[in-house]
């Protein structure tokens, strides 16, 4: 079991970079590591994970080729790394964590599928 805490929100002009980190209670090393966010008035949506070894990364198609998920096993440490912001990106991100998700099979892109939730960190980009 892991208790996650998301830092690195804020506000940033469209256009702009934001780096989210996600930390860990414990040994991620585990588990499936991954991101969602929720808008105001929108379902939560899945954005982006990432397997154990970091080998392998899966991206919902609206942040691809502008949103890095990475980790650090040793720190117990995720990290969303965003740039090229849009004000639709503009959201509370949460950091997800779960053993049994597994992505190359289409499990792991729906919340229902996640255990573990942090808090979440809210992301607003002004155009």
């Amino acid at each position: 079991q892991v208790q996650l805490v998301e830092s690195g929100g804020g506000l940033v002009q469209a256009g702009g970079s934001l780096s989210l980190s996600c930390t860990a209670s414990g040994r991620i090393v585990d588990y499936y590591m991954g991101w969602f966010r929720q808008a105001p008035g929108k379902e939560r949506e899945f954005v982006a994970v990432i397997n154990r070894g970091s080998s392998d990364t899966w991206y919902a198609d609206s942040v691809k080729g502008r949103f890095t998920i990475s980790r650090d096993n040793v720190k117990n440490k995720a990290y969303l790394a965003m740039d090229n912001l849009k004000p639709e990106d503009a959201a509370v991100y949460f950091c997800v964590a779960d053993d049994e998700v597994n992505p190359y099979y289409d499990i792991g892109f729906h919340e229902r599928e996640y255990k573990y939730w942090g808090q979440g960190t809210q992301v607003g980009v002004s155009s």
